[in-house]
Parts: structure tokens; sequence; C-alpha cells
């Protein structure tokens, strides 16, 4: 009777023991995978880059961004079509996308909860830096008649696409000559609409702060006799005077077939980053795209230059960027 005991207490003993063995197998594969699955996430399998309307400068220079990302650093990367600055500040907030073109201006108020941002800050973003300069353009055609920023007083005047940074910085130019909203017939339309409206008379002029080139306003040029609206120097001035963002800027002769160049003023492109993204992988964006800029063949791409990228950048910059701009010798001025 004892030795029954004696193996049937044996055999529980075992049984136990290699049960206990299997969970902890299971626990430490299951930690194995764990760490692996963490380490993993430090670098995503896909990436989005938001950009702005098709027929601007944030759209084709996304796209080229997106293969050189995708084919240097293996995260398959997607440029997206949006409504630009201002919405593409909220989608890095809502974590609907990884990375994000957007003016200095709008980076800025989004960080600080101002203007459009107001009591809604974005703050789980940094830069990676910046572009180029951001001509705000405004557009209209020789046959409206318009000469200066106080003709378009009762206008049907587009100041860009809800969301996008071009509405600040229509509403800004008009306070500077002592106009508002109010003023004009305000559209709120993308670059696309806006030059179609002009073409077909819907609208007579539309602000379009872009890269020039612009695809949208090339497009119009090739049937109509296009006028960029020049702005004043002593309004270029007291703007920049105001808000310091700006820079003073021109629309160069031959651009949209224009005999003299025109002046006028810009904010700045840039990259905004998700700071969910690690150091690592932000270091392998920023490099890969600075060191493959002979691929982007947009006009633009040859503006664009590591050692200006954190001049005028107005927030933080990623450490994963200041850890490439560091290697390189790179300092802000």
């Amino acid at each position: 009777m004892k030795k029954k005991r004696f193996l049937l207490t044996a055999v529980l003993l075992l049984a136990l023991s290699m049960f206990l063995a299997a969970c902890g197998g299971s626990e430490e594969s299951s930690g194995e995978k764990g760490d692996g699955e963490k380490k993993g996430s430090d670098k995503p399998k896909f990436m989005s880059i938001v950009t702005g309307g098709t027929g601007g400068t944030y759209y084709p220079l996304g796209g080229a961004f997106a293969e050189i990302i995708s084919d240097a650093t293996g995260i398959q990367t997607n440029a997206e079509v949006s409504g630009a600055s201002a919405e593409n500040m909220n989608t890095l907030k809502d974590g609907a996308a990884e990375i994000a073109f957007s003016q200095t201006d709008i980076a800025s108020y989004a960080k600080d909860g101002k203007l459009m941002f107001e009591g809604a800050a974005v703050d789980n973003v940094s830069a990676i830096g910046t572009l180029y300069p951001e001509t705000i353009q405004i557009v209209t055609t020789a046959k409206s008649g318009i000469k200066s920023v106080e003709d378009l007083k009762g206008k049907k005047v587009s100041v860009g696409a809800p969301g996008s940074g071009t509405n600040p910085n229509a509403e800004q130019i008009l306070e500077v000559h002592g106009m508002t909203f109010d003023d004009i017939n305000k559209q709120d339309l993308s670059f696309d609409e806006s030059t179609a409206g002009i073409q077909d008379g819907t609208i007579d002029a539309a602000f379009v702060t872009a890269g020039t080139p612009t695809g949208a306003v090339e497009g119009l040029s090739a049937t109509e006799d296009i006028v960029i609206i020049p702005i004043a120097q002593d309004k270029i001035d007291a703007l920049i005077e105001k808000y310091p963002y700006y820079i003073q800027d021109e629309v160069p002769s031959g651009t949209y077939k224009l005999k003299d160049a025109v002046p006028t003023v810009a904010v700045q492109a840039m990259l905004v980053v998700s700071n969910d993204l690690s150091e690592d992988v932000v270091y392998d964006v920023t490099k890969a795209i600075f060191e493959n800029l002979d691929k982007v063949t947009h006009a633009k791409g040859k503006l664009i230059k590591a050692e200006n990228a954190i001049k005028g950048v107005g927030i933080e910059i990623h450490p994963g960027a200041q850890k490439y701009y560091d290697e390189k010798g790179i300092k802000a001025e």
C-alpha cells in the first residue's frame, strides 16, 4: 500500500514538474516573442506621408520621398493626397500617418495651440527639417483687370482648401492691406479647383501657397495669360515685422510665362514626423531623403539642402533627425 502511494506521489510530482516546466517554457517563449515584437515595432512595416492636393508641390515631392524611403529603409512608404498643412498636423495628432508636409507657420500654430489649433494643440510631433520656400502667389488673369491686392475687394477669391495653410496666409496679407475676408467673396477651394474656377470664370483670383512652379498654375498658364498680383515693399515689410516666419520672395520671370519677376512673400515647407517613430527610424528617413535628392525630379528638389534644413524650423527637431545633422556638422545659424 505504501509502495502504491509512493508511486502515485512520484507520478504526481513528475506530472507537476512537467506542467511547471511547460509553463516556464511557454513564458520564456512568450517573453522572447514579446521582446521580438517590441524590437520589431521600432521599425514599422508601413508608413504614410500626407502631402497636399494633386495640383500642388507637396504631392509630387511626397511621392519621390516615399519611393526613396522605401528603397533606402525597407519600410514601405506611400504618399497620400490631403488638404495640406493644417489637416496634416491633425492627421499626425490622430496617429493616422507618420510623416507630413507642413508650412513652418502652421506647424508652429499647431504646437502652440494658436489660431485654427486653439484648444487643440498638436503635441506629439517634431520636425525633420525645412525644405524650400513656400511662395504666396495671388493668381489671376490679365482679363480679370485685377492688378493689386486692393483690387480683390468684392471679388470671388479662393483662399485655399479647408484646413490648408493658405487660409491664414491670405488672411494676414489682406490684414496688412487693411482688409478682411469680409471684403472679398471668400471661396475655400483646393489649388486644382481654384485654377479650374479661374479658367471657367466662376472665381476671379486665388491665393496659392506652394513652391513655384506650382502644377495647377502651370496648367492654367497653358490656356490663360497669367497674372501674379505683386505685394508692395511696404506691405511686405509690415507683414514680416508682425509675422516673423515670413520671408521676402519673388515669382521669377519666365515662370508661368511671366515677363518680369513679381515681388511677394513666402513661408517655408517642412517635413514633420510623429514622435511615435524611434530615433533610429527617423535618422534613417532623414538620411535617405537628404542623401538621395538626385532622385527628386521636381524643380524644388534643387532647392532642398541638408545644410539649410534646421534654419527657421520653429518647432523641436526629432532626435533622429538631429543625430543626422550632428554627424554632418550642420548647425542652426
